[in-house]
Formats: structure tokens, C-alpha cells, sequence
């Protein structure tokens, strides 16, 4: 099971409300053409910074102009922009690393407390099948987890535990839910939506991309990084996507002396 990522909103750009401010303001935009609607929404939060319009806008292009912002260090005109994706066939164990990320990430997950897991599926190290015998253990294991999960939530159930500490039917449920969920292992697959601004996620890409040993984490960067450079060429151009020799990828953030205008 490989992750899947679906991207659910991106940003917009209103230009006639901005083209509505500049006429107040008496000045003008020379736009670039071909720019994305996040990259020209992060240009319009630096120059409003300066009021760079007209007379006093600069040559640049647009990609020019944002290359220069982040190599200045002036990255909070990112934050401006995010995008929201649906990750799947992601482990439990690569959400509990990914939720460490907090600032400018949004997260809403897959609650095992009023989910039934019967059906659970499980995510396989990839490594792990390199060992015919340590794929056997692996899987033997989960399905003895499975089994203990369907077995747990059976025996709560029929049992009735209504009585219980007077909780009500909701609440008793989630107690039967979350007492037959301790046994689920890390590698129980997930779901989870991701809403991230561009200030963000060049920092997970940058701290997270490039990690050897931990391959889905790099899978998911690397798909990430794949959809938003798509989107917005000009804020993520200074990562590239690289392939081991094991032929999994990793993300490299390279100089802007190496990367491309």
C-alpha cells in the first residue's frame, strides 16, 4: 500500500478587487503574465508592504520578485497561500510524526474512537519485505491484532456494559471503541486532511524530504512537492525531487544558484 494524495482547495485570487484598490490608490500592477494565482498573491502581499505599484515597482518578474523575498528570509508573504489535501493509505505511525508539524498545518484525522476498525487495513514497511521471515511475522501479527480488535468489540458489546460509570449510549460506545483500539498497532492505515500554507510546507519538505531511513515520510514529501510545484512553480523551485538508488525518493531543497528562473 503506497500513499495516496488528493488535493482538495487552492488558492484564489480576486484581481479585479486588488485592480479596485490600486484605482483608489491612484496606481497600477504590471502583472507577469503566466504567474499562478499563489504566486501572484504572495507578490501582492510583499509589495503591498512597500506600496511597489507603479512608478515604484520594480523589473522583476514575479518569480524573480518571490525568489528574492525568500532568500532574503521574508517568507511570511507565504503564509498568505495554502493549499488542503486528503492523504490515504498513510500509517498511523507517519500522522503521529506529521502532527508534531503545527504551525501553518491544519489537521483533521480518522477517529478510531467512533470509527469501527473490523475492516482496518494495515501499512506494510516496504522494507520489511525484503525479509521473507520478517514479512511472515508481520503479517501473522496483524492478523492476530485484527482477530483481538473484532474479538474485544464483540465481548464489550454483548456484554451490554450500559452501566457503566452512567454513561449514555454515545458516550458508552466510544468507551467500547476506544478500550478495543489500544490494541491497533502504528501500522494501522489512516486517514487524514492537511491544510498548509506555503511557508509550512517548504519547512516539513526541508525537515522531513530527505530522512533515509524513513520512507514513507519522504513518499509523502515527495508527493506534496510534486502537486504544488504544479501549482505554484515559483514558491517551491528551489526543491527538487531526486531517486535513490533503491529507486524511493527523497527531497533536496538546492541553492538558488541552482535552481531555475
Amino acid at each position: 500500500m503506497k500513499p495516496r494524495i488528493f488535493l482538495l482547495s487552492r488558492p484564489q485570487f480576486d484581481i479585479n478587487a486588488l485592480l479596485s484598490f490600486l484605482t483608489q490608490e491612484e496606481s497600477e500592477w504590471h502583472r507577469t503574465p503566466g504567474a499562478k494565482p499563489s504566486e501572484e498573491l504572495v507578490e501582492v502581499a510583499g509589495r503591498i508592504c512597500y506600496m511597489s505599484f507603479g512608478k515604484k515597482q520594480s523589473p522583476r518578474s514575479n518569480r524573480e520578485y518571490i525568489f528574492n523575498l525568500i532568500a532574503s528570509g521574508h517568507e511570511s508573504v507565504l503564509e498568505h497561500v495554502s493549499w488542503t489535501f486528503l492523504l490515504a493509505g498513510v500509517s498511523r505511525a507517519f500522522t503521529h510524526q506529521l502532527v508534531r508539524h503545527r504551525v501553518g498545518l491544519a489537521f483533521s484525522q480518522l477517529s478510531q474512537q467512533y470509527h469501527e476498525e473490523t475492516e482496518a487495513l494495515f501499512v506494510e514497511p516496504e522494507y520489511i519485505q525484503d525479509s521473507p521471515e520478517a514479512a511472515r511475522i508481520w503479517r501473522e501479527t496483524m492478523n492476530t491484532v485484527q482477530h483481538s480488535y473484532r474479538a474485544i468489540l464483540e465481548c464489550l458489546t454483548k456484554e451490554s456494559m450500559a452501566p457503566l460509570n452512567g454513561l449514555n449510549k454515545k458516550e458508552l460506545k466510544r468507551a467500547i471503541y476506544s478500550a478495543a483500539r489500544s490494541v491497533l498497532p502504528n501500522a494501522t492505515e489512516t486517514k487524514i486532511i492537511i491544510t498548509a500554507n506555503a511557508r509550512a510546507l517548504r519547512h516539513i519538505f526541508k525537515v522531513r524530504g530527505s530522512i533515509p531511513g524513513d520512507l514513507e515520510m519522504r513518499q509523502v514529501m515527495a508527493g506534496l512537492l510534486h502537486l504544488v510545484q504544479v501549482e505554484a512553480p515559483a514558491l517551491f523551485s528551489d526543491f527538487q525531487l531526486e531517486t535513490l538508488a533503491d529507486g524511493t525518493p527523497m527531497v533536496l531543497q538546492v541553492s538558488y544558484s541552482n535552481s531555475r528562473l
